[in-house]
């Protein structure tokens, strides 16, 4: 016998026979409650962690530069190794979150992680960090397609963008805690003790993440109109012609009982290439100013590795800042009426436009004018990551989201696996003439266009980002 198709609280499922339990909760601290904020300020630590565990080996180029005497070409094969190990790893774990869950998948990637981060402080050769940075790429790629199917099973639509930016912010939190500790630590406790200072990070969310998280309709301590909300949101969302056909079980069981879908199966729907063009063209971007920012300022600006925190730091703090703001605009706009396609489309072509004067600036501006420029393009980066990430959970039921998160990032991960080579042999070629800083003002510019081609391709898949019907 099946549940009515929308209870309208917690104890009306328990009584019609469902098997969501009643969490127990005192009275809540608002009226939608506040546990979910606590969720998304462990996913923020999380990808926190995550980005600092993988920018401590571009901090420490200088210094392994030295010890090693690698070449720029070198670098980039190491790093496109990770890309390449990132990449398999998005579509081993976006298939294991799915079927595991949110709890246990989560938990696999971040230990594992937090071992191979530490397993960098071992080996002393260019082989040996290239299969160093494979383990942490194939590891590290759980956090995306978790943190975000976290926030798909804890969030109401009207709140994914922003939630997903909060903790989209770790990026840049990470890349700000990494320069401000990583340096420090190198020259007082030599480098390898750097790489461990990022595992131990990990072990320690590892332990708060299974003592406080449980999926909602299991969790003791939501409160009772928050878990409404999320109910509510679920079956809206079951209403013909807003996402799912309606059937007699509500949205969110019928979820917990439908079986997870193929990767072939999902690649034969516009939404999912939408997605994964949107990553294709764009990751490499980001991945590009955290490999090759501390280079850039060492070979273009003299800076030395005690003096490269100040300009990555306020950089990151600029991006941190932007990419909340810009992510909050689309939410407050759907707050406001706006359709979700309307907001999610206006905002992204926004940060498409915010992204080009990076074409010209940074080539004809001193080191703090570079500071800002690339700050307000890594901001941007992320806001826009952010209202790509949220038009998964827009147009895939939450059983799927994980997957298609997989498959994105791997579609990322393909193409940031060739700019890092290509980057570092144009680098390269560049240095012999002398002219370092027109090799890098063709990589910015490189940068700059590919959110314009992002955004058509997006555009072109998914014109109304249609909710998919399984």
């Amino acid at each position: 016998m099946h549940p009515p198709s929308q209870p309208t609280n917690p104890e009306s499922s328990r009584s019609s026979g469902t098997h969501l339990p009643l969490p127990r909760t005192g009275p809540p601290l608002s009226p939608l409650g506040y546990y979910r904020w606590l969720i998304c300020a462990l996913l923020l630590f999380a990808t926190t962690v995550n980005y600092v565990d993988r920018q401590i080996l571009a901090l420490l180029k200088p210094i392994l530069d030295a010890e090693l005497g690698w070449t720029n070409e070198q670098f980039g094969f190491v790093n496109s190794a990770f890309q390449a190990a990132y990449g398999v790893g998005l579509l081993g774990f976006g298939w294991f979150i799915d079927r595991v869950g949110t709890k246990a998948g989560y938990a696999v990637s971040v230990l594992l992680w937090s071992l191979a981060a530490i397993g960098h402080a071992l080996v002393g050769s260019v082989t040996g960090f290239r299969w160093a940075r494979i383990s942490l790429g194939i590891s590290e790629a759980g956090n995306w397609p978790a943190a975000v199917k976290a926030v798909a099973e804890w969030f109401p639509q009207k709140e994914r963008a922003f939630a997903t930016s909060l903790f989209n912010a770790g990026t840049m939190v990470g890349a700000i805690v990494a320069p401000a500790s990583v340096p420090y630590i190198a020259h007082r406790l030599g480098w390898r003790a750097a790489f461990v200072f990022g595992g131990v990070a990990g072990f320690i969310w590892l332990a708060c993440w299974l003592l406080m998280y449980e999926a909602p309709e299991r969790h003791r301590q939501i409160s009772r109109a928050e878990f409404a909300d999320l109910k509510r949101d679920s079956a809206s969302s079951s209403q013909p012609g807003s996402q799912e056909t309606a059937g007699p079980e509500t949205g969110a069981t019928r979820e917990m009982s439908e079986p997870t879908l193929s990767w072939l199966h999902l690649l034969r729907y516009r939404q999912t290439w939408s997605f994964a063009i949107g990553k294709f063209m764009t990751d490499p971007v980001w991945w590009f100013y955290l490999i090759w920012l501390p280079d850039f300022f060492h070979k273009t600006q003299g800076l030395d590795l005690k003096r490269l925190g100040p300009p990555i730091v306020v950089i990151y703090s600029i991006a941190t800042v932007l990419s909340i703001a810009g992510a909050r605009i689309g939410d407050l706009l759907i707050q406001r009426g706006w359709s979700t396609v309307r907001s999610r489309k206006v905002c992204m072509l926004t940060f498409v436009l915010c992204e080009l004067p990076i074409l010209l600036q940074v080539k004809h501006c001193g080191l703090w004018g570079a500071v800002v420029w690339i700050g307000l393009a890594a901001g941007v980066h992320q806001a826009w990551a952010a209202n790509l990430f949220t038009t998964v959970s827009d147009m895939f039921p939450k059983r799927a989201v994980a997957s298609v998160i997989g498959l994105g990032g791997t579609a990322g991960c393909i193409c940031g696996m060739v700019f890092p080579i290509f980057a570092g042999r144009l680098l390269d070629k560049f240095t012999l003439t002398g002219s370092i800083n027109t090799g890098y003002a063709v990589l910015f510019a490189i940068c700059g266009c590919a959110y314009l081609i992002a955004f058509v391709l997006n555009h072109l898949l998914a014109p109304r980002f249609e909710r998919i019907t399984f």
